[in-house]
């Protein structure tokens, strides 16, 4: 099954060139979009926290931070675990190893989100022991509470989003999120202005939101099954089912312990790789208290963090794509593709790197007044961000390869180079520049800089060094084989599943 030498080692053809940019592009490019709303969405909350007042506004921002940190990024990240599996599985048309995935997938996230919502739930006297403002504590509290409800939705979400894109399917994706997101700022303004609701209703807006997106989604599965008679969810592949240790019935069985195990080993450390780096910006934030002058290095490092939210959607996209892609063409044994899906991304990440330099450094002081007037705030974030846009060119192509790592069931490797970059490197660098040489809130853009350059290095080295027959070899072993009862590609794409 697996592929000769010569099918990795000759060089690409313009058509196949063009070919793979196509395929990229169809997925990438509505996944940017929804990137790009939901960078929207998250812009509505704070406006909203805003027009509530300065002290609604520094409760609900502390409440997104910690619910980010404890919520979203473990769920997002636990999902990535099934990136490999399902793309994989697709490739090689295997589709009871896809369906498997995700049905433990979404249990899995269930289960975590049970001490997550209970910390949530607890937020108050957690703070309090943290020595944090009473006031601003118990307004990130009351939101922590009536968002918890958003934890069952994105258990959902998560999981069948990356279950249609490793199917290429991401348009319905971004029609679903667009229009639920159309509905959210009427919603809010309802519930936190109409109803009075304030925090509350700012919170209750957000899992509203969520659970249109997902009602919208699951109404767009149903009617392609029911318009197309199709039987993604539960059709077995009997031939391949004994050797893998597969069920009909698989969620609960006994005998599918292995595969719960795989999954594991794929969703913890895809956490991980998450968590480290999202946590890492949270440190960040935390140092900037300590600096002379906290409520100038705190204000800028807000503007900071959604400097980069915003820049991050670029490589988010072309990570999930080259996932995606990497995955597809390892399952269908055709590991040169797999190559060379991987250097055209890796090519795209260093040409939109250069789009956010260019947007932090020519752009600064415009960029800083959409957020503050206030004079020294605006002044060291116009320092801080031609920094930041450095960063942006060592993050672009990093992101981007932790998706090829992903999709080719490495997530370990990432996990383990964002703990050595950010935590080894990235924050000592940080501690001595910041407080030692006294470079203040710049310090800590360096030490960010640091980070991301160690990074970039450590994971180009091992995509270089990447043997892809190997991983091909190691995606049969993973998922195995298609059989008569897979559909063609082809049909697959048309019917949007």
């Amino acid at each position: 099954m697996v592929a000769g030498p010569e099918q990795t080692q000759k060089h690409p053809t313009m058509p196949e060139v063009r070919e793979e940019l196509k395929k990229m592009t169809e997925v990438g490019f509505p996944t940017l979009a929804m990137g790009l709303v939901g960078y929207l969405r998250n812009m509505t909350l704070v406006i909203c926290m805003g027009k509530l007042g300065s002290l609604n506004l520094a409760g609900g921002a502390l409440a997104i931070g910690f619910i980010n940190i404890t919520g979203y990024s473990v769920l997002s990240g636990l999902a990535m675990g099934m990136e490999p599996l399902c793309s994989q599985g697709f490739g090689s048309k295997n589709l009871t190893i896809m369906s498997l995935t995700l049905q433990r997938t979404i249990l899995m996230l269930l289960f975590a989100s049970i001490p997550i919502g209970f910390l949530w739930i607890n937020l108050e006297p957690l703070m309090l022991i943290l020595h944090q403002d009473p006031e601003i504590t118990r307004i990130a509290s009351l939101y922590c509470r009536y968002a918890v409800p958003d934890l069952v939705a994105n258990s959902l979400l998560h999981p069948l989003r990356i279950y249609l894109r490793s199917q290429g399917t991401t348009w319905p994706l971004l029609w679903c999120t667009s229009v639920s997101i159309l509905l959210h700022l009427p919603i809010t303004i309802f519930l936190t202005f109409t109803l009075s609701l304030g925090i509350r209703g700012i919170a209750v807006s957000t899992f509203v939101s969520s659970f249109n997106n997902l009602f919208l989604l699951l109404s767009y599965m149903f009617y392609v099954r029911v318009s197309h008679g199709h039987e993604t969810l539960n059709k077995p592949l009997l031939p391949n089912s004994e050797r893998i240790g597969l069920q009909i019935n698989p969620c609960l069985a006994t005998s599918s312990l292995k595969e719960w195990r795989i999954l594991l080993r794929l969703a913890v450390p895809s956490c991980l790789g998450v968590c480290l780096e999202w946590w890492w910006y949270e440190f960040m934030t935390l140092l900037a208290g300590y600096l002379e002058k906290p409520h100038v290095a705190l204000a800028t490092s807000a503007i900071v963090i959604q400097t980069t939210s915003l820049m991050y959607t670029l490589p988010s996209a072309l990570s999930a794509s080259v996932s995606t892609r990497v995955g597809n063409e390892l399952g269908a044994a055709q590991p040169g593709k797999a190559r060379l899906a991987t250097i055209i991304a890796i090519g795209l990440a260093l040409l939109t790197s250069i789009f956010g330099l260019l947007m932090t450094t020519l752009g600064r002081e415009a960029w800083g007044r959409v957020f503050t007037e206030d004079t020294e705030v605006l002044e060291l974030t116009m320092a801080a961000l031609p920094i930041i846009g450095l960063c942006e060119l060592a993050n672009c192509p990093q992101t981007t390869c932790c998706g090829v790592l992903r999709g080719s069931a490495r997530p370990s490797i990432g996990a383990g180079i964002n703990f050595y970059s950010f935590y080894l490197v990235g924050a000592p660098v940080a501690i001595a520049l910041a407080f030692v040489w006294k470079l203040g809130f710049l310090g800590l853009c360096y030490g960010l800089l640091a980070a991301q350059l160690a990074c970039v290095l450590s994971i180009l080295t091992v995509i270089y060094k990447t043997d892809w027959e190997r991983e091909s070899s190691k995606a049969e072993d993973l998922v195995g084989g298609s059989d008569e009862f897979a559909y063609a590609d082809e049909e697959w794409k048309e019917l949007g599943f």
